[in-house]
């Protein structure tokens, strides 16, 4: 029987995850924040620290790894994999390769060696391949680099939302309750003095709140909206720097902000974009975890054939919703 690793490391935590050639899930493991950029120690630390988890619970050693993928966030260039190649080989995994985040998104995603991962989580990201090979990353770097939103900045726009509507700058906006109270405050005022005191960093998960309060606040909707012009931006200057606009492929949509928030306000404005840049595409939402895209890779790296019972059994054990409902990810 053979065995593979698939990581997934990110602004938040890390999933590893071991299966055998059958796409059963034997092992799982996490972790905290595998992101390098965030501090090169920390990621280390806490994706071997999945990774060992994953393995010690699927009970099997590292030689019996066939091959191991490591998707990373933070893994986009050459200086980076300077980092991140002695980092991962010091884990003992033989043989095993190492990709951004975005890859194994799209993999998960589509059963094409083509497409498109449109990822909005803790950041945003865009990766595209396509027929011959050719793939681009659009962004990924932050919003000095053109990037807009991610769970960081849009809890960010909600929290400042609430402050200038407070003092009269803004729109009036039922965020002025909701931020406070989603932060444990009775007034924006105490909010606003406890943060400055304590120069205090604004959770991501209170972009939870711009979902929750969207039906009725236009400032919410408006901040939504925002986020889907520019992750349609992305995909659509991919699919025109890689020629794809007469081609059929997937748009793989990656991350808590497209798989866990309200479609709707979001997801009109990337399909108008994609729509028109390549009439033929579809958007896809993806399903299961990004890990298991890790895990598919691994198989084709090692060059072992993948039937529908791999995508099945992972399709089954790795679901986002079963994820979700569990409390398995943030």
């Amino acid at each position: 029987m053979k065995y593979f690793l698939g990581v997934d490391g990110g602004g938040s935590k890390t999933l590893a995850v071991v299966s055998d050639e059958r796409g059963r899930i034997v092992g799982r493991g996490y972790g905290g924040c595998g992101n390098h950029q965030l501090g090169p120690e920390s990621a280390k630390a806490n994706i071997r620290a999945a990774v060992d988890e994953a393995l010690a619970s699927a009970n099997v050693s590292r030689v019996d790894v066939a091959y191991a993928v490591y998707g990373l966030a933070g893994a986009d260039r050459e200086e980076d994999f300077r980092i991140l190649r002695p980092m991962m080989a010091g884990l003992g995994l033989g043989s095993h390769d190492i990709v951004c985040d975005t890859v194994i998104g799209l993999r998960a995603g589509t059963r094409q060696p083509d497409g498109i991962a449109l990822v909005c989580g803790s950041g945003t990201n865009c990766y595209g391949i396509n027929k011959q090979g050719a793939s681009f990353q659009c962004g990924g770097f932050g919003y000095a680099y053109g990037d807009f939103g991610g769970g960081g900045e849009l809890a960010v726009e909600a929290f400042r939302a609430a402050i200038r509507a407070w003092e009269g700058r803004g729109e009036p906006t039922l965020l002025t309750e909701a931020v406070p109270a989603a932060l444990g405050y009775a007034s924006v005022e105490a909010m606003f003095h406890d943060f400055l005191d304590h120069d205090a960093n604004i959770p991501r998960d209170l972009v939870k709140v711009l979902f929750e309060v969207a039906d009725r606040d236009e400032t919410a909707k408006a901040i939504l909206r925002r986020q889907g012009v520019e992750l349609g931006l992305s995909a659509e200057a991919t699919i025109r720097r890689l020629g794809m606009e007469g081609d059929r492929f997937n748009v793989v949509l990656v991350g808590s902000v497209l798989t866990r928030g309200d479609s709707r306000y979001v997801m009109p404005y990337i399909e108008a974009a994609v729509r028109a840049a390549a009439p033929e595409c579809s958007l896809r939402v993806l399903t299961i975890e990004p890990a298991g895209g890790a895990l598919l890779l691994a198989m084709d790296r090692a060059s072992f054939g993948i039937g529908p019972e791999v995508y099945d059994n992972l399709a089954q054990a790795l679901s986002v919703q079963a994820f979700q409902q569990g409390g398995a990810e943030e």
